[in-house]
């Protein structure tokens, strides 16, 4: 009797899809599509991950989440055994990977740099998370403005008025990540704790979330530029 040893599987596209899930908590774009993983190295079911970040001193915080996530995306993917993930040239990298990969978490690697009674960073990645959600809505909002809808059209469009585009998708992931109505019958236009918003102060509130759109997206082209300085125009192309 002929046996055969289970086909092994190229765990190398999961991999890059897990950290395609993981975004820039500020930026709020995909660490790979912001060319912030250096190495990804999956040798059966071991992987090895290197990120490396625009400047030396970036944020602790805002590089140790990355990292986390990156090492929790990696981590969940079915048939990964063992995945180390590691910031390279940072002043910080050597409190960040050995916090990662003991799971101390922040406040415990960076002591005094966190309140001690917060979840660790939890405050933090809401305020982003509700900052990335207002201007994935002031997005959608300002594309319906320019083709001729009303304040008034605004307040009474549901996400199933509206065509299926690539804007749309991002506004539906960004209220799933606050838990946020993503459903097709949702309005629109939702305050941060999930309410409809409602016609007083309107304009103000769109202004207010079109700067932070353009307050994201200018510093996306910002660190985009820093990187390629950093590490060369060919090893960020």
């Amino acid at each position: 009797m002929t046996t055969h040893a289970p086909a092994r599987i190229d765990l190398a596209p999961a991999v890059w899809r897990a950290l395609g899930s993981v975004r820039d908590p500020e930026l709020d774009e995909s660490i790979t599509d912001l060319r912030f993983v250096q190495e990804c190295a999956v040798a059966g079911d071991e992987v090895i991950v290197v990120l490396r970040l625009p400047t030396y001193f970036c944020a602790p915080n805002f590089a140790y989440l990355m990292v986390a996530d990156a090492a929790d995306a990696v981590r969940a993917v079915p048939g990964v055994r063992t995945a180390r993930v590691t910031l390279a040239d940072h002043f910080a990298s050597d409190e960040i990977n050995a916090g990662v990969a003991a799971g101390d978490g922040f406040s415990a690697s960076f002591p005094g740099l966190a309140d001690p009674d917060a979840v660790d960073l939890a405050d933090l990645r809401l305020r982003f998370q509700r900052k990335a959600h207002a201007a994935a809505q002031e997005l959608v909002a300002d594309g319906l403005l320019r083709g001729g809808r009303t304040l008034d059209d605004l307040l009474a469009t549901t996400l199933a008025d509206l065509e299926e585009t690539a804007a749309l998708a991002r506004l539906q992931r960004r209220r799933a990540d606050l838990g946020l109505p993503a459903d097709p019958s949702a309005p629109l236009l939702l305050e941060t704790d999930g309410t409809p918003m409602r016609a007083d102060g309107l304009p103000l509130k769109l202004r207010l979330a079109r700067t932070t759109r353009v307050s994201i997206e200018g510093n996306g082209i910002f660190c985009r530029g820093l990187l390629a300085t950093r590490y060369g125009e060919r090893a960020v192309s």
